[in-house]
């Protein structure tokens, strides 16, 4: 086997992330590596906590960015709140909610399960309903957006719900934050996690979590440590904390951490609220274009996400050879289905700097000509019409 330097392909990522990362921060990301503990590399973390703070829209001191992917910011969240024996209420409508059983179980914890229809949100009903059934629960968890299926659920009401039965909530916002509204100090969220590469548009490998004094009650009195040493956040906050003086816990990505920094300062100098208005916008061109196209989606439009739209696949069109096609001759990453939903929906990621206008034409060109060259029953031409209305609106 010959070996060689590796030089990735120019893609334009419109799937379910990672998003297309600005040059902006790859630049941020080759400056010079320097020590975690390094003076100036402090000043950095502060300003790193700062401005997650700004994009959680929360004060909570406890706000960091976990040094792996968000799948470890959703572990992180649950191995410091939930104890063996505790009775957690998980409420499922995609992939991720599946997920989240499976960390309450490995915690040694009872997962409780609400069930609700891929590509529908949680029904508050159906919380209220377990919780009653369930006064012993300790905690709520729940997807505000699945990535698998595009559906955005009412985190703020689903929080108020736990808090009535006195349920501690965990929050999954890994495709929401940035993208559309999360508002963790007004919702009154106790844990929530995210990860970097969907909305901030960051290189993947970092999950910003937080939590709030009533989930810090929770982890500096439990009854057994943590089952992980490395999300514990009684020793992760030696090294998060305020200040020049922190205690070694690991080794922090650096230039990730650079690229972190980057992306945060690009959602604040755009403004948040900008941010989440240009999703939404774009959201609105691409679905005239994809319905004038016609094709439908899944979720309907009061619980559809705008950066990340789950469309059914046509009648008789086979999901790997589009996406094949799109991927070899135009350059284009879309997703798949995952679980239930495989071979059945499409996942078109408008997310972070993905979420630009000339992302929409040329995905909606793409797509339009391999689905007419496929003889896929399609309104061919159609797509770009109706885009270029909205955008020009």
């Amino acid at each position: 086997m010959t070996y060689n330097a590796f030089h990735p392909p120019v893609r334009t990522l419109m799937g379910p992330g990672p998003s297309d990362v600005p040059p902006r921060i790859l630049e941020a990301l080759g400056r010079p590596t320097i020590g975690h503990l390094d003076p100036r590399f402090i000043d950095l973390m502060d300003q790193v906590k700062s401005l997650l703070q700004y994009v959680m829209q929360t004060e909570n001191p406890l706000t960091m960015p976990v040094s792996a992917p968000g799948s470890a910011g959703m572990e992180c969240c649950f191995v410091n709140l939930v104890e063996p024996g505790d009775k957690v209420i998980v409420c499922q409508n995609g992939v991720f909610g599946g997920r989240m059983k499976e960390n309450v179980e490995r915690c040694g914890g009872e997962a409780v399960m609400v069930q609700d229809a891929w590509g529908s949100p949680v029904d508050p009903q159906k919380l209220e309903d377990a919780l009653k059934a369930h006064p012993d629960a300790g905690v709520v968890a729940f997807v505000h957006a699945e990535t698998s299926t595009g559906a955005q659920s009412d985190a703020k009401t689903l929080v108020e719900i736990a808090h009535r039965h006195d349920c501690l909530t965990i929050v999954d916002a890994v495709t929401s934050l940035a993208g559309t509204p999360v508002k963790v100090d007004e919702w009154h969220i106790d844990a929530i996690y995210s990860g970097t590469q969907k909305c901030l548009s960051c290189v993947p490998g970092i999950a910003p979590v937080s939590f709030n004094e009533r989930a810090q009650h929770k982890i500096g009195n439990r009854r057994h440590k943590p089952q992980s040493w490395f999300l514990d956040m009684n020793l992760v906050m030696g090294y998060w904390g305020q200040g020049a003086r922190r205690a070694y816990h690991h080794t922090a990505p650096v230039n990730a951490m650079y690229a972190l920094h980057e992306a945060l300062l690009m959602v604040h100098e755009e403004g948040l609220e900008n941010a989440w208005l240009r999703h939404r916008r774009n959201h609105e061109a691409l679905k005239a274009g994809l319905e004038a196209m016609g094709l439908r989606f899944i979720v309907d439009r009061d619980h559809r996400l705008p950066q990340l739209n789950a469309v059914a696949i046509p009648d008789g069109v086979d999901d790997a050879a589009v996406r094949t096609r799109l991927l070899q001759e135009h350059h284009i990453e879309i997703g798949a289905g995952l679980g239930d939903l495989a071979g059945k929906v499409w996942r078109i990621g408008l997310m972070g700097y993905s979420s630009r206008i000339e992302n929409i034409t040329q995905c909606l060109a793409a797509l339009d000509g391999v689905l007419a060259d496929l003889g896929a029953p399609v309104n061919h031409g159609a797509a770009l019409p109706a885009a270029e209305k909205v955008l020009a609106a």
